[in-house]
């Protein structure tokens, strides 16, 4: 992790910028991923861990275009998946993503990776890309988010109604439901949030199985390439504080998210809970209760749409390739009726 941190400062001491400014002239390099990706790093103002970056992530069209999205990823995550950004840029979208903080490559040294208190702690990371984005000739905007980075954009359009710099919502396996058994939301949960309140930097296991990210890395039995230190296939412990977090922006939206801009939430047709390593893996939602995201997308007020994929893993860009065919079939045919 040390010549991690190195790296990232020295992104640090090139690529500072004012975010004061919508039109704050950002300066790219070279991204890890090569391929044509470039990114910069957004200092924002610092916390209660101390220092504080963003990342953006794009890559552009050939010809020039006023179409964008805006990719924001999940719990113990990043953005990686480069087959995504090149369907999008076939598309007519050019592709942008953000490394939330404390995530990927705005980890720093002087922070627990994932480590929030308020969701809305994010919301300054996704108003500095739209605003670059914008400057950058970005007029028709997709905003797209997956597992918690769902849940945070949903959040963020309720209360960026009537000031949006974006057109309309992806949702992709939404975090709307924590997946515990309903006795530990009754018991356990309520405590830990209480306990927030004072001990926010408490640490509790995140629960996860490491079956998912092996059905995902190409080490294991998957087919994709990433960085393990930012995407374990055992995820790090996770503050009190985050678990708060999430509950409240849960909760807010179970009683009602008023957005203003079209939604479009994919959510796989079933839950599986395997405990050790089958095929069945690939078939399923590993991670969330997708029942529980259909249902909790109902809440949503305003237009949106909500659609089951058969065969779909939880990061349904992830899934088989036959699956993952159907899930851009249904996010393009979808966008065209719906950013204009």
């Amino acid at each position: 992790m040390h010549s991690l941190s190195k790296t990232l400062l020295f992104y640090l001491t090139l690529t500072v910028v004012s975010i004061g400014s919508a039109h704050a002239q950002v300066t790219y390099f070279a991204d890890i991923l090569g391929n044509g990706f470039k990114q910069a790093t957004i200092v924002q103002p610092a916390d209660y861990e101390g220092s504080v970056t963003c990342t953006i992530i794009k890559k552009q069209t050939p010809e020039k275009s006023n179409k964008a999205v805006l990719y924001v990823h999940g719990f113990n995550d990043y953005f990686f998946q480069e087959e995504m950004a090149e369907r999008y840029i076939q598309e007519g979208y050019n592709f942008y993503a953000v490394d939330l903080r404390k995530y990927g490559r705005s980890f720093l040294a002087n922070q627990k990776f994932n480590n929030v208190r308020d969701l809305s702690e994010y919301f300054a990371d996704i108003d500095t890309v739209l605003s670059v984005m914008k400057a950058e000739g970005s007029e028709k905007i997709l905003l797209s988010g997956h597992s918690s980075g769902g849940l945070i954009i949903s959040l963020y359009a309720a209360e960026r109604n009537g000031k949006e710099m974006f057109d309309a919502i992806l949702l992709n396996s939404p975090f709307f439901d924590l997946n515990v058994k309903s006795v530990l939301k009754k018991t356990a949960i309520p405590v830990i949030v209480k306990r927030a309140e004072k001990h926010p930097e408490t640490t509790i296991s995140a629960g996860l199985s490491p079956l998912y990210g092996e059905s995902l890395h190409k080490d294991a039995h998957g087919e994709w390439t990433y960085n393990l230190g930012w995407k374990p296939h055992i995820a790090p412990p996770v503050n009190f504080g985050w678990i708060r977090a999430i509950h409240l922006g849960q909760l807010k939206l179970s009683q009602g998210l008023q957005i203003d801009k079209p939604v479009l939430v994919l959510h796989s047709a079933k839950s599986i809970d395997e405990k050790k390593w089958s095929d069945v893996m690939f078939t399923g939602d590993a991670v969330l209760n997708v029942e529980e995201i259909a249902r909790q997308a109902q809440n949503i007020v305003g237009q949106y749409s909500i659609q089951a994929i058969q065969g779909g893993m939880h990061d349904l860009i992830l899934s088989r390739k036959p699956v993952r065919e159907e899930v851009y079939s249904t996010i393009f045919n979808w966008a065209k009726r719906n950013v204009k």
